[in-house]
């Protein structure tokens, strides 16, 4: 005959034995009327845990942002981490579309969670991950709520555009150097807006990004967010943004997908606005231009209106005159090189081809070519900053002649 023993439970092995039980509480916003709302699940999901004998607190995770992306979501991306190193075992949310919006998102995780043991309970559809025919229920749900994102997403899409049409400007920057928003307004940051005007100036003049950053660095100005270090990327953004002369395009990006928020540069995908005079301008709207036309002169690859491209030297601007000396004989650029003890310039053609691909190419030496360009251009002595300004480039033919053809396009042999 069978003999059973009941083992009691020791009251010291209670707390142990508890589950640890932890809520997820989310709202779209930081608007004051959510934020209202999440304390009020913080408190609600705090009490129904703490209530229960049974359940021991593994704590309550909340965030604020959209349902249909993981990414973000510090406080569920840090639940979940807790779920699978065996911190919680059973998880309360309110419903299907406050956990996750998009329907591959929340099969993955539930699947992932169910695995390693974690239940979700979601409380409006009284639906429990770990029973067997919950998936197909929650999979229905999950799919609604991503048409609902989808419905929302191209409603709001829609409205923005309606306002773009009527030149109606979204100021909510948080940094934007050179400026700050006022009652929804751009206003000059005057100490930041000297600089501003440097890098145009300084850029116009020949410096190069990395030039631009060193300086700046080296007087020990902080970028918008008060660091120290500057990148080229942002001094080249800085350059090509049209808001610094005044003016605002508005739709430079278009959201690619929904789900996952990507944003992609407008290419046509979407009409865009260009907004002329909609606040102070920090420079003026020629010197912008000179800018731009700086930049796409130095551009390393250029297409011309026939189709012709045409694949330039790089831009370097500790090497002012290797980007203007152009060889007469094949049109290719010249280098800069030290040969016995003396700075020269050569066709770059002839350097790396041999002289078969330039046989009459004649090698210069850098003294000289700044004292022609001094008496030609300069004026007398050679001056950086006016050879920049002026010239175009200089055309150097077989027997040292130069052919010197400035911005204006006026040619002086």
């Amino acid at each position: 005959m069978k003999k059973v023993r009941k083992i009691e439970v020791v009251r010291n092995n209670v707390e142990k034995c508890r589950r640890k039980v932890a809520a997820y509480c989310r709202v779209s916003t930081k608007y004051e009327s959510q934020k209202s709302s999440i304390d009020l699940q913080i408190s609600y999901y705090t009490r129904l845990i703490e209530e229960n004998p049974e359940w021991g607190n593994a704590g309550i995770y909340m965030d604020y942002g959209s349902r249909c992306r993981v990414k973000g979501r510090e406080g569920f991306c840090r639940m979940i981490q807790k779920a699978l190193e065996g911190e919680i075992d059973y998880i309360i949310t309110k419903s299907i579309s406050r956990f996750s919006g998009n329907t591959v998102d929340m099969l993955q995780i539930i699947r992932k969670l169910k695995e390693n043991g974690v239940a979700v309970y979601f409380e409006k559809e009284e639906l429990d991950s770990m029973d067997e025919r919950a998936e197909q229920m929650i999979t229905i749900c999950t799919a609604l709520a991503q048409e609902e994102i989808r419905n929302m997403s191209e409603n709001i899409k829609w409205g923005y555009e309606q306002k773009f049409a009527k030149g109606e400007l979204l100021n909510n920057y948080k940094f934007f150097y050179g400026y700050y928003v006022q009652d929804g307004e751009l206003k000059v940051n005057e100490e930041q807006a000297k600089v501003v005007r440097n890098i145009f100036k300084w850029y116009i003049e020949g410096f190069s990004f990395r030039q631009i950053k060193l300086e700046l660095e080296r007087l020990g100005i902080l970028t918008a967010t008060g660091g120290k270090v500057w990148h080229e990327k942002v001094i080249q953004g800085m350059l090509q943004n049209e808001k610094y002369c005044g003016d605002t395009m508005l739709q430079k990006t278009v959201t690619e997908d929904f789900l996952t928020g990507k944003r992609v540069k407008n290419d046509g995908q979407k009409a865009r606005y260009y907004v002329y005079d909609s606040h102070e301008g920090i420079v003026s709207k020629e010197f912008y231009m000179k800018a731009v036309c700086e930049m796409n002169s130095r551009r390393r690859v250029v297409k011309y209106d026939d189709g012709t491209v045409e694949i330039r030297k790089k831009y370097n601007g500790q090497n002012l005159l290797g980007n203007l000396l152009v060889c007469g004989e094949c049109g290719a650029t010249f280098r800069r090189r030290t040969e016995r003890g003396k700075v020269v310039y050569r066709c770059a053609a002839r350097i790396e081809k041999g002289r078969e691909a330039c046989k009459e190419s004649p090698t210069v030496e850098e003294e000289w070519i700044k004292m022609e360009l001094g008496k030609r251009v300069c004026g007398g002595e050679y001056d950086r900053k006016k050879t920049r300004e002026k010239l175009e480039k200089v055309k150097i033919s077989k027997d040292k002649s130069l052919e010197v053809i400035l911005n204006n396009a006026r040619n002086y042999p």
